[in-house]
C-alpha cells in the first residue's frame, strides 16, 4: 500500500507538472519593447519611455486627461473553462490591471500608491464558450500620469487556427443616393464579415449581405470584404465600386440648396433686444422660434409662451405674430418651433410623457401654423443608463421615448415636415473617444447621447447643426484636439459628421456619415452670442475647405462636399445687434 500511495502521489506529481508546461505568457509585447504594438490606448493617452523601466529598454507611459482614464488594452485568445493568472508591474497612483470579457466573472486589481514598481497580481477562470478576454491597465481620473511594464496573461494558449479565406462573389445590389447594398458568397469557417468601404472598415454583418448607408449623392465608393473567425480576419475580397444616385438635392421639404438658419428670441430679449419676424430680412431661410419649454422637466408638456411686453416693449400682437409668419412661409421661408434651450430640460421618462410632448408640440404648430420642429436638448435631457451601450439599439427611457414622439410627429405631418436638431458637441463629436457610462462605468453618461436620436431619424432628419459653440476641446478624427477659435475646429467637427466616425473608438461599432445636404454648422454670430466666435474671415476659411477643399488648415478632411446646406447661427437677434455681419458674409460667399 505504501508503494503504491507513492506511485499515486509521484503520478499527480507528474500530471500537475505537463499542465505548468501547457501553460504560456500570451500577453503580446508586455514588456512593450516593440511600443504599442498589440496595445491600444484611449484618446491617444498612452506612449513608450525608456525610463523609468521595471526591466528591457521600454515602459508604458499613460496619462489621464478630463474624462479619460488612459487605458490601455489588448484582446487575447484563451482557451473555456481555464485558469490564467494576470499579473504586471506598475508605478503611480490609482494604477488598475484588470480582464474583462472573461466570461465568469471579470476581474481587477490596483494599487492606490506605487512610487516605485509594484506587481499586481490577479487570477480568472473563462467561461464554458469564452475564447477570448481583454487585458487592461489604466489609471484614474486627473492623478496623472502611470507606468506599467511586462505585463504577462499565464494560461493555457487558445486555438491556433487559421483565419478563413477572402470572400469571392461580391456584388453591389440596390444603389441609391445614399446607400449601396452588397452581397458575396459565403466563407467556410467564418463567424462574421467586416464590410470596408474606400479602405476604412464601416461595419460588420452577420451574414453575407449588407446596406452601406450615409454616402453622398453622385460620388464614386470602393467596396471590399474580409471573413473573419476566432482565429482572425481574412485578406479583402476584390473590389467593386458604385456610384451613389444624384438624389433630390434636400427633398421635399422646400429648403434652397444653400440655407441661412438662425434662432429668434421669441420668448425672451436675451440682452439684444425684441426682433420681429416680420423684420428678419429675407436672407434667413430658416428661422427657429425660441423656445418651446416644458412645464416641469418630465412632463412632456411643452409650452411657447411670447415675450411680455414688460421685458419686449415692442411685441407684436398674437395676430400679427401669426400673419408674419404667413409672409414669410409665402416668401419661401420655413418657420419652426425650437424646443429646450439652455433652461428646458426635457426628459420623456414614461410613455405618458412621450405622448403629451407629442400632442402638446401639435398644438403649437397647429396654433401658429409652422413648418416643422428643432430639438434643442441641453444640459441633462438626455443621458445613456448604465447599461446602454450600442447607439444603434438604445434601452434608455428618454431616448427611445424621444425618437418615437419624433417619428409620430413626422408621420402625422408628412414628408414637407422639417425636422432639425441642435446638440453639443459633448453630445455627438465627443461619441468618437467615449460613450455613455463607458465598460468600465466612471464616464459621463451624457456624452455621445444624441448619437442614437440622429440615427434612428437620419432618413426623417431635415439637418443637423452641431453647435460648435460654448464646447471644450474635442478630439477630431485625426486623433488630435481641437478647440474653438478658428475655422479648424469647425472643419474638424464638420468632417466628423460627413465621413461617419467609429464609436468610443469600436471600429466595428460606426456611426455612419450623414448627407451633406443634411448639415449646417452651427456658429455663434457674434461675441456677445457665445464662446467660439469666429471673425467672418475663418467661416469663409471654413466653407472653402468643406465645399472646394482649397484654403484648408493644418487638418485634412475625409472628402469634398459641395452640397453642404449651410450655416446656422445663435442668433438672429445678436446678428442684428451686430450689423447683420454674419448674414453678411453668407450671402456673400453663397451669392
Amino acid at each position: 500500500m505504501l508503494a503504491a500511495g507513492l506511485l499515486a502521489v509521484s503520478g499527480i506529481t507528474a500530471l500537475s507538472s505537463a499542465a505548468r508546461a501547457a501553460d504560456a505568457d500570451l500577453a503580446a509585447n508586455g514588456g512593450f519593447e516593440a511600443g504599442l504594438t498589440a496595445w491600444s490606448c484611449t484618446a491617444g493617452s498612452g506612449t513608450t519611455v525608456g525610463s523609468p523601466v521595471h526591466s528591457g529598454g521600454s515602459a508604458l507611459q499613460a496619462t489621464p486627461a478630463g474624462s479619460d482614464n488612459a487605458q490601455c488594452a489588448q484582446t487575447v485568445t484563451v482557451q473555456p473553462n481555464a485558469q490564467y493568472t494576470l499579473s504586471g508591474y506598475v508605478r503611480g497612483s490609482y494604477v488598475y490591471l484588470g480582464a474583462s470579457g472573461t466570461g465568469t466573472t471579470d476581474v481587477s486589481t490596483w494599487t492606490q500608491s506605487a512610487p516605485d514598481w509594484q506587481k499586481l497580481t490577479t487570477t480568472f477562470t473563462t467561461g464554458a464558450s469564452t475564447t477570448k478576454v481583454t487585458i487592461y491597465t489604466h489609471g484614474w481620473y486627473g492623478t496623472g500620469a502611470y507606468y506599467a511594464d511586462d505585463i504577462s496573461l499565464v494560461g493555457p494558449g487558445g486555438a491556433t487556427g487559421q483565419p478563413p479565406a477572402a470572400p469571392t462573389g461580391l456584388k453591389t445590389g440596390t444603389i441609391t443616393s445614399s446607400g449601396v447594398a452588397l452581397s458575396w458568397t459565403a466563407v467556410t469557417g467564418a463567424t462574421s464579415y467586416a464590410v470596408y468601404r474606400d479602405g476604412a472598415k464601416v461595419q460588420t454583418a452577420s451574414g453575407t449581405s449588407a446596406t452601406v448607408a450615409g454616402l453622398t449623392p453622385s460620388t464614386a465608393y470602393s467596396f471590399q470584404v474580409t471573413a473573419v473567425n476566432g482565429s482572425g480576419e481574412s485578406a479583402k475580397s476584390a473590389a467593386v465600386t458604385a456610384t451613389t444616385t444624384a438624389g433630390s438635392s434636400g427633398g421635399s421639404t422646400g429648403l434652397p440648396t444653400h440655407a441661412l438658419v438662425g434662432y429668434l428670441h421669441a420668448s425672451f430679449a436675451n440682452g439684444s433686444g425684441y426682433t420681429r419676424p416680420a423684420d428678419v430680412p429675407d436672407s434667413w431661410d430658416v428661422i427657429d422660434l425660441a423656445f418651446g419649454e416644458p412645464t416641469s422637466a418630465t412632463s412632456g408638456d411643452i409650452r411657447f409662451n411670447r415675450c411680455p411686453v414688460t421685458e419686449c416693449p415692442n411685441v407684436e400682437s398674437d395676430a400679427d405674430f401669426k400673419a408674419a409668419i404667413k409672409a414669410k412661409q409665402a416668401a419661401g421661408k420655413k418657420v419652426l418651433i425650437s424646443i429646450g434651450g439652455a433652461n428646458g430640460q426635457v426628459q420623456l421618462t414614461t410613455t405618458a410623457a412621450r405622448d403629451t410632448f407629442v400632442s402638446s408640440v401639435s398644438n403649437i404648430i397647429d396654433t401658429y401654423g409652422l413648418d416643422g420642429l428643432d430639438i434643442d436638448f441641453e444640459g441633462h435631457s438626455l443621458s445613456l443608463d448604465a447599461n446602454d451601450t450600442d447607439f444603434k439599439n438604445p434601452t434608455t427611457p428618454v431616448v427611445v421615448n424621444l425618437i418615437s414622439a419624433l417619428k409620430t410627429l413626422k408621420a402625422k405631418y408628412g414628408s414637407k415636415f422639417v425636422l432639425s436638431m441642435a446638440p453639443e458637441t459633448f453630445f455627438v463629436q465627443m461619441g468618437y473617444q467615449y460613450y455613455g457610462t463607458g465598460k468600465w462605468g466612471g464616464q459621463d453618461p451624457r456624452c455621445g447621447a444624441y448619437l442614437p436620436v440622429i440615427h434612428a431619424l437620419r432618413d426623417d432628419l431635415t439637418l443637423l447643426h452641431v453647435q460648435d459653440y460654448n464646447s471644450g476641446p474635442i478630439m477630431g478624427l485625426d486623433n488630435q484636439y481641437h478647440s474653438m477659435g478658428g475655422a479648424d475646429f469647425h472643419i474638424a467637427m464638420t468632417d466628423m459628421l460627413l465621413t461617419g466616425f467609429p464609436v468610443a473608438g469600436d471600429a466595428n461599432n460606426v456611426f455612419p456619415p450623414l448627407r451633406p445636404d443634411q448639415i449646417a454648422i452651427g456658429m455663434p454670430a457674434s461675441t456677445n452670442a457665445g464662446n467660439g466666435y469666429v471673425a467672418p474671415a475663418e467661416v469663409t476659411k471654413t466653407l472653402d475647405c468643406l465645399t472646394k477643399k482649397t484654403n484648408c488648415g493644418s487638418y485634412t478632411t475625409h472628402g469634398t462636399w459641395p452640397a453642404m446646406r449651410g450655416l446656422m447661427t445663435w442668433s438672429v437677434n445678436w446678428d442684428r445687434f451686430s450689423n447683420w455681419e454674419f448674414q453678411r458674409n453668407f450671402d456673400a460667399y453663397f451669392g
